[in-house]
């Protein structure tokens, strides 16, 4: 079975689509970036996370397609306030995503969602956030303590990747204190004042696919 992974340069992501992958299956990466700071470093490092997970997905090259994201964000901030905006930068990741999905002929979705880690991560955010997907969620770490994540980074040698500096999408320009009990029905009125299929054909239209053996 084939699943696309978001993988976001963190410890969770890696370490979720590496506990598929030791399930058969076959794992695709996208990834979306903002290149406001330290553009290289951020492609470099979470090009070096998928070439790392290469030799876990049993001998097939690992696809990543890279999104710029930065454009996409700047018209959100224009017009969501900020309290929100983590929760829609998240929901259009996964509309943009699910097009790259449809394109691998994939099941679904694997995330390193883990409960209550962030803001965006309360079974409430996350029941709104995945709505805006059709395919199916799979969350294989959504119940683990961060101590049992980090150890398996580190079993499987993604952790010093992962620990290193790079700008993180669904932290730019949020509130201090972001909503933790979003209502869809907000989320979506929100969201009807933005273009989104002119937002999903800037990410799509930009995409860059790389290759890792």
């Amino acid at each position: 079975m084939k699943l696309l992974s978001l993988i976001s340069g963190g410890i969770d992501s890696p370490v979720a689509a590496y506990l598929m992958m030791q399930k058969d299956c076959e794992i695709v990466f996208v990834h979306f970036y903002n290149f406001t700071h330290a553009r290289q470093a951020v492609k470099s490092k979470v090009e070096q996370l998928v070439k790392i997970l290469t030799k876990y997905q049993k001998g097939q090259a690992c696809k990543l397609s890279m999104v710029p994201f930065a454009e996409i964000q700047q018209q959100i901030i224009g017009i969501i306030p900020a309290k929100y905006r983590m929760i829609i930068y998240r929901r259009l990741m996964f509309t943009i995503a699910e097009k790259i999905l449809e394109q691998e002929k994939a099941f679904g979705f694997v995330t390193g969602d883990n409960v209550g880690q962030v803001a965006s991560q309360t079974l409430t955010n996350l029941t709104v956030i995945y709505k805006a997907a059709k395919k199916p969620m799979v969350t294989p770490l959504l119940g683990f303590d961060k101590q049992e994540i980090v150890d398996l980074a580190k079993k499987i040698g993604t952790y010093e990747t992962s620990i290193l500096p790079y700008s993180d999408c669904c932290s730019f320009l949020i509130a201090k204190h972001p909503e933790t009990r979003a209502k869809l029905e907000m989320i979506e009125k929100l969201e009807s004042l933005l273009d989104i299929p002119k937002l999903v054909q800037l990410g799509m239209g930009k995409a860059e696919i790389k290759i890792s053996n």
